[in-house]
This record gives structure tokens, C-alpha cells and sequence, in this order.
């Protein structure tokens, strides 16, 4: 056993010991450089969209519902880390192979002092305005975790950096070396990087450690492969389930990447020199998740809506499609109202729009309970399933979201934002936590998806948007006035906050900073909540029943169905006349929306020859 590793065999298992963590089967994350955005911000973004799977020790009910805040601390010389496994580090299908729970708890040596953070089931952003994204991808090996070969898995190595690292090069350079010394198991991975200055992207995956130990040498290295690549300034990255690194070459100042990439790659047959570069998502990947589309129509949704210009196609001609860069320059740059609003996206106005068509129902729902085809299972070339539904960015099993905000113009600890939206991103509204804080509320920690609760963050806005999906054209109007307005008042009150901070900085202190930021913080976030609870209950008053009630003016109206959905659902066919029977046996009658008066006796007559159009049709 080398003196890097520390296992120790227990009765309990560790899965029991996780703070939160579940594979996030679905995620958008994005990056805006200074350079994309109005005044000059830094943002990360992340959807948590993953449930993660039902194991001993693991309690399912409260998957994904909570943010917490890892308050920073000091250890003594000699101390250790646990790293904590995940069992939610493969696929989120129950077909899948991968363990999910193991006895062993691994540790690594411990640092000195680790950062405040804010972390949910990836790290999100530090007190030293380091912030991080995610999302999962499918990789051509998935192994599964194992002592003194295989240890770490993405979440853990995203809390690890942020505990330590205050510039975004240094958390990849981390990362990087601890997947060489120690492993990384489970899906591939693609991990977001960003200080207020800079911003990278590192992606990883394992990698078969065989019987002969060709790849894995103990005193040496773990097993694993990464490629990290800087973002250009000016511009906007997107990843949504699938590697987005391409061609990696060694001369390239703005990409590193492990010491056995190239020869692995060779090994396994990937890769050959006479290839030409080493494409890293053709070289480790299978491509897009579930089917033709799922990630992919993500990236070109946020390309499409920041750089119309572009002209990208919605459509490509293969999962290793180069139509969508790796990171694009937007057409106009993007203030935090703009940066919001990334994730709030169904496709609409699109070919992939989920508001429009019989799915949809009457009132342009664009959420979808998940096909029997829309398992995360690996797709593979020219096969060809029964049907999909398009993946949006905005996903009905979201979580939570987040938006983080870096400003290199103000000091330690005021200029991080992270802006934390609960449930899903298109209902939600963002709440700004400074990264400063020194906690946040309880009721971002706590929550049970097996239980109502008014103390929980994550059910006040999931039930508005559970709500919604009665009436959604409707309740959505009302939804976003109130989302508007808020998240109005929080922008236009950060400068305010900036200025007393910074009064309260120099004048007082760091600790007296942190005291003021996390007062203001956790009262304004408690009253957000407040606001929506308050919203869910109108909304619950108003539309009951399927009427729309406004009692403080004594009307009630009866909303009914658009009168496309009246003709799609056969509404002209139900007993309108006395002949129903003989009525339904007539193909192609419309519904037309007017009440004509014909001789007694004659409707049937009528209604062949006015509102059967294809009637007189031979």
C-alpha cells in the first residue's frame, strides 16, 4: 500500500456519509467570460437535473432539494480527508452496472485551511469567487469505483477545489492531478472552472484497468484521463451531455491534459498518430446521451438565442458534429437579466418547441412525463428507437439551478453572486447569496421530496410549477410578472449592497463584511420565499376547478379549451344532436365554433353538408 492512499474497512457504509450527492443525469452548464458580458461579470451556470438512484444508505427523498453552505476551517498538520463515494456516479437508469454502495472510506491527506463554500451536489462557488458547473456525459469506459485504484468521482473532486482553490487554472490543475494519483470512476464528466479573470473547462473519464496492469502502475498513477481547455475571453461556453473538448494538440498554450492520454488512447485502439490530432470526444466518447439530440439541441438553443447571427441549423448530421464551436462570441453582451434567463428555455418559436402540439394538451405545457425511449441509455450508431421527446434546457425533473457571478472589481469577500433558483429554471426565480456569507438559510438545506413542507425552498417552487401545469398558458403570465419584478429588485439593489459592504469592509473589517452580507442575504432570500409562497396560494385560489376565480372583483370565468383542441379531441362528435350515433359514423366533421338553427329533423343533413368539409369529397 502506498503512502498516498489510507483505506479503512468499516461496518457502515459510506454512501450513509454523503452530504449531498447524485449523479446529475441531464445538465446544462454554461460559462459568460467578462468579455461577453455587460460589465465585465464572470458567470457559471448549472442545472441539476439528475434524481440519482435509490441505494442502502441513501436516501432518495431527499435527493437534489438542498444547498448548503461548508463553512471554512483550519487543520492541524497530518490531517486527512475523507472522500466520500458516490453512489450516484453511473448512470441514473437501474440497468446500469455500476456499484452503489461500497464499505470502504478512502482518504487523502488534508490542507491546512480549506475555503467557505456553497455546494449542493457539486461544488458551486467558494468565498474567493471560484465557481463551478457540471454536467454528465457518456464515456466508452464507465468503471466502477475501486480502493488504491479508483477513488474519485466529480463531486467530490469539485468540493475539493473549491475547499482549495481561489483561480480557475489552479482548481483544473488540481482536479487533473488528483484523477493521476489517485483515479476517477463512474460516467464521463465535464467539470466548469471560473474565477472572475479566467475560465476553463476540464473533462474526464476512466479508463479499463486490466488484469496486466498495462495501464495502472500503483506507485505511479490512478486510473483516469483528462483534458482541460481554457475559455477566450469575449465569449460563451455550453455543455450539455457530451464532451465539448475536440481536437487537442500539444502545442496548444490554452489546453493541458493527462501525461497518458495519447498513449491509452493508442493502446485501446482509439487513436493512432496517422489520425491526425487526437479528437478527445471521439477518442473516450459514445456521444449524445438517450438519443439524436438530447445534448446537442441544447448547445445550438443557447447559441441560437445569444448569437442569431450565427446562423447555426438545429440539425447536424452526427453526434461528432463540429457545427457548434466550443464557445461562441454573442451577438450583443449579456447583462445578469440576460445571464438569468439562459436556462429558461422550452424551444419555443423552434422545430423543437414544446409548447405547441397535442402534447403540449390545450394550454401549451411544455413539460412531458418521460418516454418509454427517453431512458439514459447508450445510443448507439444507426440505431433507431420507437420515438423521443425533445430535451430542453429547462427540465421538469430540475432541482436546482444556479447562476454564479464573479466581479474582479470589488475585494474579498464581497464580489461573489451566486443567484440559487430551486425546482425548475423557467418558473423559478433567482435568489442572490453572496459568496461571502458565512451561512445561508435552513430552508435551502432542508427538504424531503417525500413530504410537503412550507420550511423547504425546493416546494415552494416546484408546486408553482406543478400547479402551472394545469392551466400553464395562463398561470405562466402570472408567474413571470412575479419572477420579473423580483429579480428586477435584486439587481437593481446589488450596487446598494456593494456600497455598504465596502463601507462596512474598510471601516470595520472582514468578519463585520461577512456579518453584514449574510444578515441581508438570508433575510432577502426569506422573503423571496415568502413572496412565492404567497403566489403559490393566489394562484391555487384562482385557478381551481378549471375556472378562473378573481374574487376580489366577484368574476369567475370559465376558461374552457382553445377551439383547436375542441376539433383535435373530437368535442364536434359528442352528443349534440339526437343522432350521435349516426353522427359519429361520419368522418371529417369540424368543429366550427357557432350555433346554427336548421328544420327540426334536418341536423344531420346539415352538418354533412356544412361542417364535414371533406364530406362531398369522392
Amino acid at each position: 500500500m502506498t503512502s498516498r492512499w489510507n483505506s479503512i474497512v468499516t461496518s457502515a457504509f459510506l454512501a450513509a456519509l454523503l452530504v449531498l450527492s447524485t449523479t446529475s443525469q441531464g445538465c446544462t452548464t454554461f460559462i459568460v467570460t467578462p468579455g461577453a458580458s455587460e460589465d465585465g461579470s464572470m458567470y457559471v451556470g448549472h442545472t441539476n437535473d439528475g434524481y440519482g438512484r435509490c441505494v442502502l444508505g441513501h436516501n432518495l427523498s431527499e435527493e437534489d432539494t438542498k444547498v448548503i453552505y461548508v463553512p471554512a476551517a483550519d487543520h492541524p498538520d497530518g490531517s486527512e480527508r475523507e472522500v466520500r463515494f458516490d453512489p450516484n456516479s453511473g448512470s441514473d437508469e437501474p440497468t446500469h452496472s455500476a456499484v452503489t454502495d461500497h464499505p470502504d472510506v478512502v482518504k487523502i491527506p488534508e490542507v491546512n485551511h480549506t475555503y467557505g463554500y456553497l455546494t449542493g451536489s457539486y461544488g458551486i462557488m467558494n468565498e474567493h469567487q471560484l465557481m463551478c458547473g457540471e454536467c454528465t456525459d457518456y464515456a466508452k469506459v464507465e468503471p466502477n469505483f475501486e480502493p488504491e485504484k479508483r477513488i474519485f468521482y466529480s463531486s467530490e473532486l469539485s468540493n475539493i477545489a473549491l475547499e482549495r482553490c481561489t483561480g480557475a487554472r489552479e482548481a483544473v490543475e488540481l482536479v487533473g492531478s488528483l484523477i493521476d494519483d489517485y483515479g476517477c470512476y463512474g460516467t464521463g464528466e465535464t467539470l466548469l472552472f471560473a474565477d472572475p479573470e479566467e475560465a476553463w473547462v476540464i473533462e474526464m473519464c476512466g479508463y479499463d484497468l486490466n488484469a496486466s496492469g498495462k495501464y495502472y502502475d500503483p506507485n505511479s498513477s490512478g486510473g483516469g484521463l483528462w483534458v482541460a481547455k481554457k475559455v477566450d475571453d469575449g465569449e460563451v461556453f455550453v455543455a450539455s451531455n457530451t464532451f465539448r473538448i475536440r481536437d487537442v494538440g500539444p502545442n496548444d498554450s490554452d489546453i493541458i491534459y493527462s501525461a497518458n492520454l495519447f498513449s491509452v488512447a493508442e493502446d485501446n485502439g482509439w487513436w493512432s498518430p496517422e489520425d491526425g490530432p487526437l479528437d478527445w470526444l471521439k477518442t473516450v466518447s459514445t456521444g449524445e446521451y438517450s438519443h439524436p439530440y438530447y445534448s446537442l439541441a441544447r448547445v445550438w438553443s443557447v447559441y441560437h438565442r445569444i448569437a442569431p447571427s450565427k446562423n447555426f441549423s438545429p440539425y447536424v448530421d452526427d453526434t461528432w458534429s463540429r457545427e457548434y464551436p466550443f464557445s461562441v462570441e454573442p451577438d450583443e453582451k449579456l447583462g445578469t437579466e440576460e445571464v438569468l434567463s439562459v436556462f429558461r428555455d422550452h424551444y419555443e418559436g423552434t422545430v423543437f418547441d414544446l409548447t405547441a402540439g397535442m402534447a403540449a394538451g390545450p394550454y401549451g405545457n411544455p413539460y412531458r412525463n418521460r418516454g418509454p425511449f427517453d431512458d439514459h441509455t447508450v445510443f448507439e450508431s444507426g440505431e433507431i428507437r420507437p420515438g423521443a421527446w425533445p430535451r430542453p434546457v429547462s427540465a421538469f425533473f430540475c432541482s436546482y439551478s444556479y447562476v454564479s457571478q464573479g466581479r474582479s472589481s470589488l475585494p474579498y469577500p464581497l464580489g461573489g453572486v451566486c443567484w440559487v433558483g430551486f425546482a425548475q429554471p423557467y418558473e423559478t426565480c433567482y435568489i442572490p447569496i453572496r459568496a461571502g456569507v458565512g451561512s445561508i438559510p435552513e430552508e435551502f438545506s432542508s427538504g424531503d421530496r417525500s413530504a410537503f413542507d412550507r420550511n423547504s425552498a425546493w416546494w415552494a417552487f416546484n408546486f408553482v410549477t406543478n400547479w402551472a401545469c394545469l392551466r400553464y398558458d395562463s398561470m405562466i403570465e402570472e408567474i413571470q410578472r412575479e419572477q420579473r419584478r423580483i429579480e428586477a429588485e435584486e439587481i437593481r439593489g446589488q450596487p446598494e449592497i456593494d456600497r455598504q459592504a465596502q463601507e462596512i469592509l474598510e471601516g470595520q473589517g472582514t468578519e463585520a463584511c461577512r456579518e453584514f452580507l449574510t444578515e441581508i442575504s438570508n433575510e432577502n432570500a426569506l422573503s423571496v420565499l415568502d413572496d412565492w409562497w404567497n403566489l403559490a396560494d393566489r394562484l391555487v385560489v384562482k385557478y381551481s376547478n378549471g375556472m378562473i376565480n378573481d374574487f376580489e372583483n366577484d368574476t369567475t370565468i370559465l376558461g374552457g379549451y382553445p377551439n383547436w383542441w375542441n376539433n383535435e379531441t373530437g368535442y364536434q362528435y359528442g352528443p349534440r344532436i339526437y343522432q350521435v350515433e349516426e353522427l359519429r359514423q361520419i368522418e371529417g366533421v369540424v368543429y366550427v365554433n357557432e350555433t346554427v338553427q336548421t328544420d327540426p329533423g334536418k341536423e344531420l343533413e346539415y352538418i354533412r353538408e356544412y361542417q364535414c368539409p371533406t364530406c362531398g369529397e369522392a
